[in-house]
């Protein structure tokens, strides 16, 4: 199975995936947590470009076809073995995340980008896309929060610093994503606290094997 989160920047993605994982776990699954952009030796070197705010002047087109191009060679070295091993894949972002942002938020062509998506996929999916749904400014207030209390390293703050209209059409493109796919996604209410949140990720992701809440 393979399941994918997306959502505004701070809306608790990754804490929501480290949460989810144990309790797949218990109840008896492999799984492997990965994330976008970032989770292969050169996605790593991929993903210090794309966020480190130092290069604001990057071109829309070269953004995202470092994104493409980091996909890619995580479809390859993590998605497709894990699933192959019937491994739980587990994943902080997907090709969703490119059709909003660089999409509905920079206005690229959403054919040319399904067009690319068919080069990288093959057909790939996630079984399942969980939108984690808050209100732009307290994404951002979280967001924000996380990077401050950070030490060491370059700061991965590119988008956090785009304007609150930008961050609004990415929230309303994935919006519009998951009223198009609703077989796909499911939208979940982030903006309140974590362990609620968890519980209906639970919910969700146990319901689709007939298990419920444990």
């Amino acid at each position: 199975m393979f399941i994918s989160f997306e959502g505004i920047e701070g809306s608790g993605k990754t804490t929501q995936i480290k949460l989810l994982i144990p309790v797949l776990q218990a109840k008896g699954y492999e799984c492997i947590a990965t994330r976008e952009p970032g989770a292969t030796k050169i996605g790593h070197k991929i993903r210090a470009i794309l966020l480190d705010a130092a290069h604001a002047t990057m071109l829309p087109l070269t953004e995202l076809l470092l994104y493409e191009a980091d996909r890619a060679q995580h479809v390859h070295e993590v998605i497709k073995p894990a699933l192959a091993a019937n491994k739980v894949v587990v994943s902080d972002r997907f090709f969703d995340a490119t059709t909003v942002y660089q999409g509905y938020a920079r206005g690229f062509d959403l054919e040319l980008i399904q067009q690319i998506h068919r080069i990288v996929l093959g057909g790939l999916r996630p079984d399942l896309t969980l939108i984690l749904d808050l209100p732009v400014h307290a994404g951002l207030e979280r967001a924000w929060q996380r990077i401050n209390s950070q030490s060491g390293g370059l700061p991965e703050d590119r988008f956090e610093k785009e304007a609150i209209a930008f961050h609004e059409k990415v929230r309303q493109g994935y919006l519009t994503l998951a009223r198009g796919e609703p077989e796909r996604f499911r939208v979940i209410d982030a903006s309140g606290d974590r362990q609620a949140v968890h519980r209906d990720i639970v919910e969700i992701v146990l319901s689709l094997h007939g298990q419920g809440l444990p």
